[in-house]
């Protein structure tokens, strides 16, 4: 059995780098182990988006640079339900860099601070008095897990997976583009509300396409998963063929996430952490990291108590606000209306970005604003 590790990661994707980063960042005498069943780069089926959040991330991590080389994409188009669109330019630019090349990046950046990275894939944990046992061979202090949507991890220490209607499923590949091209797309659709489609060009003349859709809203549409995702794909985007396409499961947040058991914290996509509302999850894979090694440095003896308190510190209101609003997104009109008001008052356009793809709550001025066009719509679709 190899000696005691400080702290052993499960998954090497956004969450699962970050926790290796931060925690060789704050302490660099401490043994680290970064574990993931795949070697890097490898594909990722995600929609690439990496917003400023996430950048602000990358630079807590000391990695402020580490997709310079990608083009920012100032504008943001948004289709609602009902056809409004809204244009404009977000109050910070996102990113689009495929995993491959992103995952990769974190992957070598961990490994140059000096964590020890393995190919191995996780079947077994035990935990004993100081610590946890994986596969009766890796003993750690601190486990992460890291391990994505289907963790594994989380289910051996007996939680959970989340529950279908908190559930979506998206399909991503990527389209030729004009290389100009810098406007993210999200195409709303109706039909079997929430769904949308999303255009993210990379910079290259290349984008990140993809449409997705709750699963329980997928099992009730009366035909094959994959002929119902890629038909609506090619129409909300018919002049953007798709290549590549693969299919991928996104556990929403449910505004109140499971931070883990006993010396084992769940991070990113594993915790169930992924906007309900955006289906985005890479700043709060790269958040949740971070504060998983904070807690597993700093309280070594007890890290789930300090890790439960730093994600509600970073993300309690935003979470429960991204909850109450997706109950009132199941109306295709609610969304009609926030599009209808962001039309006209550009700080409603920016918080939306930022609920969607920050860290954001909704002032209750904005929320009246919404409601009172979401009641006037309401009332004139029912004359």
């Amino acid at each position: 059995m190899d000696d005691m590790w400080d702290v052993a990661i499960v998954g090497a994707g956004p969450a699962g780098s970050a926790a290796a980063l931060r925690a060789a960042q704050l302490r660099p005498e401490l043994r680290v182990l970064l574990l993931d069943r795949a070697d890097f780069p490898r594909d990722k089926p995600c929609g690439d988006g990496i917003a400023a959040h996430g950048r602000d991330e990358l630079a807590l991590l000391g990695l402020p640079a580490l997709i310079d080389d990608y083009r920012p994409t100032p504008r943001l188009t948004v289709v609602s339900p009902g056809g409004v669109r809204v244009s404009a330019e977000a109050a910070r630019p996102n990113h689009v860099v495929p995993r491959r090349v992103f995952d990769a990046r974190l992957v070598a950046a961990a490994r140059d601070r000096g964590v020890e990275v393995r190919r191995h894939r996780v079947k077994d944990l035990a935990f004993d008095g100081s610590g946890v046992v994986i596969d009766g061979r890796l003993r750690a202090r601190t486990v992460v897990a890291a391990d994505g949507a289907g963790s594994v991890v989380r289910r051996l220490i007996g939680l959970a997976a989340p529950a279908e209607q908190h559930t979506a499923i998206a399909v991503r590949g990527y389209a030729d583009v004009p290389e100009e091209d810098d406007v993210q797309l999200i195409a709303m659709q109706k039909a079997g509300w929430p769904a949308y489609a999303w255009s993210f060009p990379i910079g290259d003349g290349t984008a990140n396409v993809g449409f997705g859709m709750l699963l329980p809203r997928l099992r009730a549409a009366g035909a094959p998963g994959r002929q119902v995702l890629h038909g609506r794909l090619a129409e909300l985007l018919p002049d953007r063929p798709a290549r590549d396409l693969r299919a991928h499961h996104l556990p929403l947040s449910t505004g109140r996430p499971v931070p883990g058991a006993g010396r084992v914290l769940l991070a990113g996509d594993a915790a169930g952490l992924i906007n309900p509302l955006t289906g985005e999850g890479i700043y709060y894979a790269l958040l949740s990291g971070r504060l998983a090694a904070e807690a597993a440095v700093e309280s070594p003896g007890d890290p789930l108590a300090l890790y439960r308190g730093k994600l509600r510190g970073a993300l309690g209101r935003h979470l429960r606000t991204t909850d109450v609003l997706a109950r009132l997104a199941q109306s295709p009109g609610f969304i009609d209306a926030a599009i209808e008001v962001a039309v006209h008052r550009k700080e409603v356009f920016d918080l939306l970005v930022e609920v969607g793809l920050g860290a954001g709550t909704v002032p209750p001025p904005l929320a009246l604003a919404v409601g009172m066009r979401w009641l006037r719509g309401s009332l004139r679709a029912g004359r």
